[in-house]
């Protein structure tokens, strides 16, 4: 098992049903194919830095997950069919991206906060 953080710019013209069925559809991917949801983060409608099928605006949704090593063909395979989805970008996390995410998602100081200054 491998963990890997799935950054998905889904259309922008879904509705928010559409939006939970999509980030559904491939959450339940994972799990079917043996591999274990660690966390989701929909970020909702975000600018693109450029347009993309004529479109400037896009629904992102993060998904952390481990999953076996040839799963990522299957889920690239659905999803470039799904006409719901712009773009999508895998990426494999080391030992220290993991920990990082894990931090971050219980308020853990991470090292990369911005200093608070006290004027008194």
């Amino acid at each position: 098992m491998q963990n890997y953080e799935l950054m998905v710019i889904f259309t922008p013209v879904l509705s928010e049903e559409d939006f939970k069925a999509a980030q559904n559809k491939f959450t339940s991917l994972v799990t079917e194919n043996g591999g274990e949801v660690v966390s989701e983060n929909p970020w909702g409608l975000k600018s693109l830095a450029y347009p993309i099928q004529k479109k400037t605006t896009g629904l992102y949704w993060v998904l952390e997950y481990a999953a076996p090593t040839d799963f990522n063909e299957k889920l690239k395979t659905q999803l470039l069919r799904d006409e719901s989805v712009i773009r999508h970008m895998f990426t494999a996390l080391d030992k220290y991206a993991v920990e990082y995410n894990a931090k971050r998602r219980k308020g853990v100081p991470t090292g990369i906060e911005k200093a608070e200054v006290n004027n008194g």
